[in-house]
């Protein structure tokens, strides 16, 4: 299966050259590492501490049920979001560390909780960071067809809707990954060659994805049927309410940052090659923005990634750093008479994704970069 080509213009305004070099400057004339340090170690002890201390107080029958079950799984909801924004993102980044083996460590958090590195890994660093908001490419802006996030994506009917219903799918996100998706993305990875980008092959992931679903599973259902006093039904349906607050906490931080009406989007479905003006850092640019930047509680729950331009140009650096170099990114995106989508609130940006779902589920509103 062919992979559509993207083709990106040179540094031709040296606009991607200043802005490397500026931020390599902050680093070594301050003596500051990339990675995230002592802070990252007791962030990381604090999100997997939310997570399986309300696991292991019901697992094991020190909470027997009733209210306290149930808060225990929505602390556990937020744990699991906090694991996702906070361990697995920067570890599968290279950005957690300096050492590739804590790197590695951090990122296996995800094989933890239900999901997959390596499969993350093509979908997110390969294909979302390099090929940003491009249809065929990007896989989050081409989703289900009852869900719309790009002018480039063929409009339905039912799409008139979505700007209320796209809200509930959102928390059925991280059940969607433990239960088809990554068993979908191995069989569609593998026939278009990208398994290869990591390290290993199809049958040993195979092989791999299977056992930790298996032990994923195991914790997380089974050693609560057999130990606790809790009723099946409660244990099942609490591990449904855990995973909708996370997959709604999840997506409410990363759909704000790429689906909005002013950022980037293209088509690479119907060409052979794409030829865009931009360079990569400029595209990273064009198709990604910030919100809530001086809100510091949210910008330690969510790893920074409500700076989300600073990651995308700079994916290998710690989230801890994005805030001092989202002022060399700003300064010199308006040096070179480029825009840098910063600015909003939180629920201000919400209130945007809102609107541009809307404006998606109607014929003829907006328009696409193609």
């Amino acid at each position: 299966m062919k992979i559509p080509a993207v083709k990106f213009s040179r540094d031709k305004s040296g606009f991607s050259k200043a802005l490397k070099a500026r931020v390599e400057a902050y680093f070594s004339d301050n003596g500051y590492n990339k990675g995230g340090g002592t802070s990252m170690y007791l962030k990381s002890f604090i999100m997997l501490s939310l997570y399986f201390v309300p696991w292991g107080l019901f697992s094991f029958g020190v909470i027997e049920g009733g209210m306290w079950f149930w808060f225990a799984e929505l602390v556990m909801g937020l744990g699991l979001a906090g694991i996702g924004l906070n361990i697995m993102h920067d570890g599968n980044h290279n950005s957690y560390s300096s050492s590739s083996w804590i790197n590695t460590i951090m990122g296996r958090t995800l094989d933890l909780v239900g999901g997959n590195a390596e499969m993350w890994k093509i979908q997110h660093n390969v294909l979302h960071h390099t090929f940003t908001n491009i249809e065929g490419l990007d896989e989050d802006v081409s989703p289900i067809k009852i869900l719309r996030f790009s002018p480039t994506n063929r409009l339905y009917k039912i799409h008139k809707y979505q700007y209320i219903y796209a809200w509930l799918f959102y928390s059925l996100m991280t059940f969607f990954w433990m239960l088809p998706k990554d068993w979908a993305a191995l069989a569609r990875y593998h026939k278009k060659g990208l398994i290869k980008t990591t390290g290993r092959t199809t049958k040993g992931l195979l092989f791999h994805m299977i056992g930790t679903k298996i032990a994923y599973f195991t914790y997380i259902l089974a050693l609560p049927l057999i130990f606790s006093s809790v009723s099946w039904w409660a244990i099942l349906l609490g591990w449904i309410v855990m995973h909708l607050v996370a997959g709604f906490l999840l997506a409410i931080i990363f759909q704000p940052a790429h689906i909005l009406e002013h950022i980037a989007f293209h088509n690479s479905s119907t060409k052979d090659a794409l030829e865009l003006d931009n360079t990569r850092l400029e595209h990273q640019l064009l198709s990604s923005a910030n919100f809530g930047t001086n809100n510091r509680v949210l910008t330690y729950l969510c790893g920074g990634l409500n700076f989300q331009i600073e990651h995308h140009l700079f994916p290998n650096i710690c989230h801890v750093h994005y805030k001092a170099i989202s002022k060399i990114v700003k300064e010199t995106a308006e040096e070179f008479g480029l825009p840098y989508n910063s600015g909003t609130s939180f629920t201000g940006a919400l209130r945007l994704h809102g609107k541009f779902l809307r404006q998606l589920g109607r014929k003829d509103t907006v328009t696409a970069t193609v």
